[in-house]
């Protein structure tokens, strides 16, 4: 009996260590830097103006400060696509230099090239700026393959196809990475939407967004249309192209109604899973089990991305249901493409994807589903007689990721004012004539727990107990724990990432 205890005073003392010390981090970004071709037509309604208003649930309709605005001036100023990131224009400093910013909902730094680098055309030159101030500090993000370390600054950004105005931003300037710029893209530093928490090296550094919230006065939130979903690849196209409004939402993006989720956690956009279903099968799980550590909607992360039991069972379900039952394990890991002649497309063979999404009444819940079209993604054609397509679905160390993969299905609201996020069928997510995407609701989550966002399965009684009469032995074990290591665990000037995923994982090269 004495060994149990002292390995259950060991585990009990590491894991509320690990609780106190948490950092919080950004899942890095999986960028296939292959080319597309895109077009980025969409149909709009004729030019409108709206006034500074609400739509009856609270939702801000503007974003100027003198009480009108024209969002239709916001309407496709980002370009890019899910392989190599969603990014817009933006002018820095005085006089203003243009860089392409990748656009991150994962993410709270503002950071630029501000040197030179072989995969990139043009950087931020600070010395030739009039406003720029440097303030000293240092900051470095390190993944598990590639980083980026810089200097910590100021200067005036205004954003051509963006809210009228000029703000003085926190700027990251960029002087050396490793793996982080990549051949093929378009963009020259990243812009984090995320709130301070994630901020580096600590949350005083104020991100962009609430920087032109403050300075600015529009409203405080933004929506992201991303039109990557449904277009095939090939090696010369034109990027597919996006939306950010900044300030409320553009009713021509969207189709039908906004469905709301709470934001329950400000930090990432942390939101509450209900349960997943592969076609019209529901995986049962326990719904802690897709909330494992966390559940986050991420425009800077490709694909969609599930907690490993999760994953595990949505490969599984997807191989009964599809009518092709020998699949190679590697197309499912993400190192192999599954190839078919050209013109024959693979969509009728699989199943639809349903996330359901504890709703604002929070006895209900909603479904967003994707078709085969958003997750078993184009690559490329070999010879001009294959068409292969990759995966668009992993596994995942760090939480469940709603990224690329589901978001370009969907028109997404990033209501920070009202603490919520909302999902409405987007008008480009459509390929010849069908749409890419559904939603509907409500549904009552009476058969789901009251909490699904504990972040791990609840212990046995007996551990409890254990747990409960070991306290006061345990205690002075974590005192002389945390006086010996927390000083090296705080929030480091590295930023370390410990996910398994990273800028450079999972490229088709």
């Amino acid at each position: 009996m004495a060994h149990p205890a002292a390995v259950s005073i060991w585990v009990f003392a590491f894991s509320v260590y690990l609780g106190v010390c948490e950092c919080y981090f950004s899942i890095p970004l999986k960028i296939y830097p292959g080319k597309y071709n895109f077009s980025s037509d969409v149909e709009l309604s004729p030019l409108r103006r709206v006034a500074l208003t609400s739509d009856g649930n609270g939702l801000s309709l503007a974003s100027d400060p003198s009480g009108t605005v024209n969002f239709l001036d916001m309407v496709n100023n980002l370009q890019g696509d899910s392989g190599r990131g969603y990014y817009i224009e933006m002018s820095i400093g005085t006089p203003g230099q243009k860089l392409n910013i990748l656009v991150d909902t994962g993410s709270s730094n503002f950071a630029v090239a501000a040197a030179p680098h072989p995969f990139i055309t043009h950087y931020f030159n600070t010395a030739l700026s009039s406003t720029y101030q440097s303030n000293g500090r240092t900051v470095a993000v390190r993944y598990t393959q590639g980083n980026w370390e810089g200097q910590l600054g100021i200067d005036h950004v205004s954003i051509p196809k963006g809210p009228n105005g000029t703000v003085t931003i926190n700027i990251a300037a960029i002087l050396s990475s490793n793996g982080f710029f990549l051949p093929g893209i378009n963009w020259q530093g990243i812009l984090g939407m995320a709130y301070p928490m994630l901020a580096r090296p600590d949350s005083s550094v104020e991100p962009f967004f609430n920087s032109v919230v403050q300075q600015l006065g529009i409203p405080d939130i933004f929506s992201l249309q991303m039109c990557g979903a449904g277009l095939s690849a090939s090696s010369a196209a034109d990027p597919a192209g996006g939306s950010l409004v900044m300030g409320g939402v553009e009713p021509t993006l969207y189709r039908g109604s906004v469905w709301y989720t709470p934001i329950i956690e400000e930090w990432y956009y942390q939101v509450e899973v209900l349960k997943l279903e592969v076609g019209d099968q529901n995986l049962n799980l326990d719904c802690r089990e897709y909330n494992m550590d966390k559940a986050i909607v991420d425009s800077g992360t490709t694909l969609l991305r599930l907690p490993v039991n999760v994953f595990n069972a949505v490969v599984e379900a997807i191989t009964h249901s599809s009518l092709i039952q020998d699949f190679s394990s590697g197309f499912w890991d993400g190192t192999k493409l599954a190839c078919w002649m050209k013109g024959e497309t693979p969509w009728r063979f699989f199943p639809k994807l349903s996330i359901y999404l504890r709703a604002t009444n929070t006895s209900q819940s909603f479904r967003i589903t994707i078709l085969p079209q958003l997750y078993i993604q184009p690559i490329t054609d070999v010879d001009g007689t294959l068409d292969c397509f990759r995966f668009g679905v992993s596994s995942s160390a760090n939480g469940l990721v709603i990224g690329a993969t589901v978001m370009e299905g969907f028109y997404v609201v990033f209501d920070r004012a009202q603490q919520r996020l909302g999902f409405a069928l987007s008008t480009c997510a459509a390929s010849g004539g069908v749409a890419l995407s559904e939603i509907a609701g409500p549904f009552s989550a009476a058969d789901v727990a009251a909490d699904c966002s504990a972040g791990s399965l609840k212990e046995p009684l007996m551990w409890l107990i254990s747990y409960a009469l070991m306290a006061v032995c345990g205690l002075i074990l974590i005192i002389l724990l945390l006086l010996l290591v927390l000083p090296c665990r705080r929030r480091d000037r590295f930023g370390e990432i410990t996910d398994e995923s990273s800028l450079v994982r999972h490229r088709i090269k």
